[in-house]
């Protein structure tokens, strides 16, 4: 840049505002103010705006210095071993593909493998690498299902970070496991209660709820009255996790609220309890419906539909409108049945257990309404026996069962069972018709899967390769196995990794993806089990 010479004087500007308005339209277009004859333009507005950004940055008055951070909390856990955090490093490195149901190739999917490291390594008590929280907390950002598991790995640290980056902020109302993080102090839950935003009070409820159900109950007490009718329905969802008698006398009062949604989510919960006032109005309704007829050779029950919805059924949660091709008789039926206990059938029905009662015939076509009312209600009282009953064998024809009419419920039934129970019903299942309506069920399915279960899904599999189909029909499955199936069967898979010969029924092509599935499958048990050594204690 040319000099100025001293004789030349102190250049003269405007404002700040003016010397930008004329470097913008430039100094051809708009003259500098105060311009002194003879000076080059662009020159004279350099100079000006270093005078002028002298000016401004003399003017500033130094403030006070900002307080250093307190230091983050210790974390006492176990330090990571060093192939553990290499590994997870390559872990957190990954990003989700874009890939569909295309060719994926024999590579691991490592962010699936994600939340089974974490879920290990907080199983064994170790810290997070200092070095890796940045990423952790990225990770929990883009993906809500890590969260859980990935701040309850990341400890207190984790904690402090967010606290600095606006961007981690939902860390601070989440603590390990990923409930909220609970004041020690009465007051700061009062203060935080009163004063929170939804989401924060949401939380806080949960937790409150979790330590000392009397105490989250008196708290959505305190404010019932003027909350919005979509909050309290939100708020009384919470009371779901230990739900208990003492909770009825509240739950009574919400059934006379003015909101239909608030109203029909108390009577649920009423229902869950069946020694509650509720759930006894229901069972008499109910049984006043459905008999046993022993006039003809057969027991047959027998069903009589309520004919109103009357307003006492009404503030019972009954839902007086059906919806759309849906008879307002069996509509009503299934709602009073759903609630009612099922304690009350054994005696209203002759004394039957839940077996003989779903063996039973049921007249005038009502058996599909009124067991799928029993599926409904077993799941909500969490009844294994009547789960049992309705699921039937795994063998039956469609493995349908008496009550059973979807997927969606078998898997609701069974999760109801005990988890080697339920690993044995779906293996049985997988047994009689393969895999193409198995992936519902596995989903419910303890991990790492049962070894009699994990040796059906392979079997199944092996039968879908030999068939020649493409493995894309049973991608779901597949990416369950990698995931679920116990790293031991590894071993089992190597004789599945060889391309197959190719029947004239095959779709061509189709045994060289069955092996690259199939290596991908044992690549990635062996990669878990390798996971699981580095991530043993020294």
């Amino acid at each position: 840049m040319t000099t100025t010479p001293a004789s030349a004087g102190t250049p003269v500007g405007g404002s700040w505002e003016e010397l930008v308005t004329v470097a913008l339209l430039g100094t051809e277009r708009r003259a500098l103010p105060g311009q002194q004859p003879g000076r080059q333009a662009p020159v004279a507005l350099l100079d000006a705006a270093a005078v002028e950004t002298v000016r401004r940055r003399a003017g500033v008055r130094p403030a006070r210095a900002a307080a250093r951070p307190e230091p983050a909390a210790p974390d006492p856990r176990t330090p990571l071993p060093p192939a553990a955090a290499r590994r997870l490093s390559t872990l957190l490195a990954d990003r989700p593909g874009t890939g569909g149901g295309g060719r994926r190739g024999a590579a691991p999917d490592l962010v699936e493998l994600l939340p089974q490291w974490l879920a290990l390594a907080n199983a064994r008590g170790f810290a997070a690498p200092p070095g890796a929280l940045p990423a952790l907390l990225d990770a929990a950002r883009g993906r809500t299902d890590l969260r859980p598991a990935a701040l309850a790995f990341a400890g207190p640290r984790a904690l402090w970070l967010a606290g600095l980056n606006p961007e981690w902020r939902f860390a601070l109302r989440t603590s390990s496991g990923g409930a909220t993080t609970l004041p020690e102090a009465a007051d700061e839950i009062q203060r935080l209660w009163q004063e929170g935003l939804f989401a924060e009070r949401v939380a806080l409820l949960a937790a409150v709820r979790a330590k000392d159900p009397a105490a989250g109950r008196a708290l959505l007490v305190a404010t019932w009255a003027t909350e919005r009718a979509e909050d309290r329905l939100m708020f009384l969802d919470s009371l779901r996790s230990g739900l208990c008698a003492e909770d009825e006398a509240f739950l009574e009062g919400a059934l006379a609220d003015r909101s239909r949604n608030v109203r029909a989510t108390a009577a649920e919960l009423l229902s869950a309890l069946p020694g509650s006032a509720l759930a006894a109005r229901m069972a008499d309704r109910a049984a006043s419906c459905v008999a046993v007829d022993h006039t003809g050779e057969t027991p047959v029950i027998t069903v009589e539909a309520p004919h109103e919805c009357d307003a006492a059924m009404e503030r019972d949660g009954v839902v007086p409108k059906p919806p759309a091709r849906r008879g307002e008789r069996s509509w009503w039926l299934g709602q009073l049945v759903e609630a009612a206990p099922l304690s009350v059938w054994g005696d209203r029905l002759g004394g039957r257990s839940p077996e003989e009662v779903v063996a039973l015939p049921v007249a005038d076509g009502w058996q599909g309404e009124l067991h799928a009312a029993w599926c409904r209600a077993a799941v909500r009282q969490r009844d294994p026996a009547w789960s049992r009953a309705l699921l039937g064998p795994p063998s039956a024809p469609e493995a349908g069962g008496p009550g059973a009419v979807s997927l969606a419920e078998r898997s609701k039934l069974l999760a109801t069972l005990g988890a080697g129970e339920r690993a044995d019903w779906v293996a049985g299942f997988i047994g009689t018709h393969g895999l193409s309506e198995a992936f519902q069920l596995l989903g419910v399915c303890a991990v790492p899967w049962a070894g009699g279960l994990g040796r059906a899904v392979v079997d199944a599999l092996d039968i879908a390769r030999d068939a020649g189909s493409f493995p894309w029909s049973f991608s779901g499955v597949m990416g369950l196995a990698e995931r679920c199936l116990d790293p031991a069967e590894a071993g089992r898979l190597e004789g599945l990794t060889s391309v197959p010969d190719e029947s004239e029924h095959s779709a061509p092509g189709s045994g060289d993806y069955w092996a690259e599935a199939f290596q991908r499958l044992v690549t990635t048990l062996r990669l878990r089990a390798t996971m699981s050594t580095e991530l043993t204690p020294p």
